[in-house]
């Protein structure tokens, strides 16, 4: 990450992951039902991460990161394992009164790219200042 990157600069960025995050889930989500909800993580983050960031002080710069980064993270995480993902979303949805076991590799995958996701932005942090 480059350390002089602007307000406006980290808007573009967030608008490009944006696309991409919405063209990912899109291709990943086996059910209209699922894609929808997929598509409400965009809305959720900027109702949640704006309020809270104002709240603790931080830059817009700051948000528009933790934003991007959170978004990216889900197509880190899903985009390898989104058959699999979306087989058992699928069959879910057909037979909601069954619980559908998890896939062990998409379970081990999801967290182990989610926790390293978060080691990159908590490593990255420091640069953003």
């Amino acid at each position: 990450m480059h350390a002089h990157l602007t307000t406006d600069d980290w808007g573009l960025i967030a608008g490009a992951v944006t696309v991409v995050y919405m063209a990912a889930m899109y291709w990943c989500m086996p059910t209209p039902k699922a894609k929808r909800r997929m598509f409400i993580a965009p809305l959720a983050g900027w109702a949640f991460l704006f309020p809270n960031a104002a709240v603790k002080g931080y830059s817009v710069s700051h948000t528009l990161y933790f934003y991007s980064c959170g978004l990216m993270m889900f197509v880190i995480m899903l985009m390898p394992v989104a058959k699999r993902v979306a087989a058992d979303i699928a069959e879910q949805e057909e037979k909601p009164w069954d619980k559908v076991p998890l896939n062990t590799f998409s379970l081990y995958w999801m967290a182990g790219s989610a926790a390293g996701c978060v080691a990159g932005v908590v490593y990255l942090w420091p640069f953003l200042a």
